[in-house]
């Protein structure tokens, strides 16, 4: 990858405006016509066992930004996680977040949440629902499920103070050009269970038999670049080790490399910066 590509790029907001019109009416076409099947049907009942589940907070405190941005994004949440809570994705089936969440529009109950638009903190209806698509990414990382389609956070905001999960374990998404989807290539049903508690967003992927395999992803590689252009370039590999429920090390495996552009300096000490945050739509 060429370094001066993660350059900042302006765009009029004409320009913004239709290209988001195109690439919206590209995913439209792509749903009715592409060929896929979308996993739709949801069920109640869960399935017996629990192949991995993860948990993130609700709330953070976050500066220069006002809590009840947190509040409305947990609001938002709310809405979002009973689209796609019990969803079963049977095999040759694709997940698509958005054709389940639909747009997050003020009718359907959806509220101003935080959002970040080329790397600054601004406020969108439907804002926060970020922390769902990353909390089901990081969960499809630790099952044989295919993730098809990801978009990484092209910046890097907040530092890494309280961060628990390797830096690029997330998925940005924007209704509905930046969609997460995952397929399952396997013999066996899952189902995706999401809910919130009072103080958490939690979810599980659901198994009808017990898990083969397990997996620890890590961070490989990590290094920040200065460019031409003034600014500071954050890079990583993300990968997996496979293993057999008696720890047996099966493969270690690639999953993807991240560059983002960052918005703060890079030997900020850890109590300056916006603790534990993720990007969000």
């Amino acid at each position: 990858m060429r370094m001066n590509a993660m350059r900042p790029v302006r765009r009029s907001r004409p320009r913004i405006w239709l290209g988001r019109k195109y690439y919206r009416l590209k995913r439209y076409w792509e749903w009715h016509f592409g060929g896929k099947t979308y996993a739709s049907r949801r069920e109640s009942s869960l399935l017996p066992h629990v192949i991995f589940t993860h948990r993130t907070p609700l709330l953070r405190q976050l500066k220069n930004v006002d809590m009840w941005l947190q509040h409305n994004k947990v609001r938002n949440l709310r809405i979002a996680a009973r689209k796609v809570d019990g969803i079963i994705v049977m095999p040759g089936e694709t997940f698509s977040f958005w054709r389940l969440i639909g747009n997050p529009t003020r009718r359907k109950g959806y509220v101003e949440g935080m959002v970040l638009f080329y790397g600054k903190v601004g406020t969108g209806v439907g804002g926060g629902l970020c922390q769902l698509s990353n909390l089901i990414y990081w969960m499809t990382l630790h099952t044989p499920l295919t993730v098809t389609e990801r978009y990484r956070h092209s910046y890097d905001v907040f530092p890494d103070s309280g961060r628990e999960q390797p830096f690029g374990t997330g998925a940005t998404v924007a209704y509905n050009y930046l969609d997460l989807q995952i397929e399952n290539r396997t013999r066996d049903p899952y189902q995706l269970i999401i809910r919130l508690t009072d103080t958490h967003l939690v979810g599980e992927w659901r198994l009808t038999s017990p898990p083969l395999l397990k997996y620890e992803v890590y961070e490989k590689e990590h290094w920040i670049t200065q460019e031409y252009w003034g600014g500071y370039v954050r890079h990583n590999s993300i990968y997996r080790k496979v293993y057999t429920p008696d720890h047996e090390l099966v493969d270690d495996e690639f999953i993807t490399e991240n560059h983002a552009i960052m918005m703060y300096e890079p030997m900020l000490t850890e109590g300056s910066g916006m603790e534990g945050a993720e990007p969000v739509k």
